[in-house]
């Protein structure tokens, strides 16, 4: 399997457990939502909105690739946070309609690069504006192990909230190899 087959596999996974984990949360009340569980980013709300604040700073970023004008055109409208813990939507279904929206993006930008632009090494600057560059292949690898860090958070405040998003495990969206 390629890099890039691979990155669109995360893709894939992404979308299917950010899927799960708002199919859970929207099975609790707003203040079950906003309840402060004592987890880095509070709530269960305040873990998922720090995701896609996240999401949109690396996109933001990965955007600045040659290769990507439109995922740069798709999410021109977007802000750039100014902090991680930025509330970028009060509620929870904007941030659910944002989430799928961000989703839809990610998929789009992972199928239209080649192998040859995961090469690219990109420039930017942190959240403190100091610059930094480094391979996007590595930056990639670390946005959708970022997602995975924090939706398993936010997977044991739901646990802990009595939700349980069944199966998260990559592997059930790895198919099997015909062995013959």
């Amino acid at each position: 399997m390629s890099q890039l087959a691979h990155f669109q596999l995360m893709a894939r996974y992404n979308a299917w457990m950010n899927d799960k984990l708002y199919a859970a949360a929207s099975q609790l009340s707003p203040q079950a939502l906003s309840e402060d569980r004592g987890a880095f980013f509070p709530s269960i709300l305040a873990t998922l909105n720090h995701i896609a604040v996240a999401d949109i700073i690396w996109l933001k970023r990965f955007a600045e690739h040659p290769a990507c004008t439109e995922l740069r055109a798709a999410i021109s409208d977007l802000q750039r946070p100014v902090s991680l813990d930025q509330l970028l939507c009060e509620t929870f279904a904007p941030l659910q309609v944002l989430r799928s929206r961000l989703d839809g993006h990610i998929r789009d930008w992972v199928a239209a690069l080649s192998e040859a632009d995961l090469e690219h090494v990109l420039a930017y600057g942190n959240m403190q504006g100091v610059p930094a560059q480094r391979p996007y292949v590595s930056l990639m690898l670390h946005f959708f192990n970022h997602q995975t860090h924090h939706r398993g958070q936010a997977s044991t405040l739901l646990h802990q909230a009595g939700q349980d998003i069944g199966v998260t495990d990559l592997l059930a969206l790895i198919a099997d190899v015909d062995p013959r």
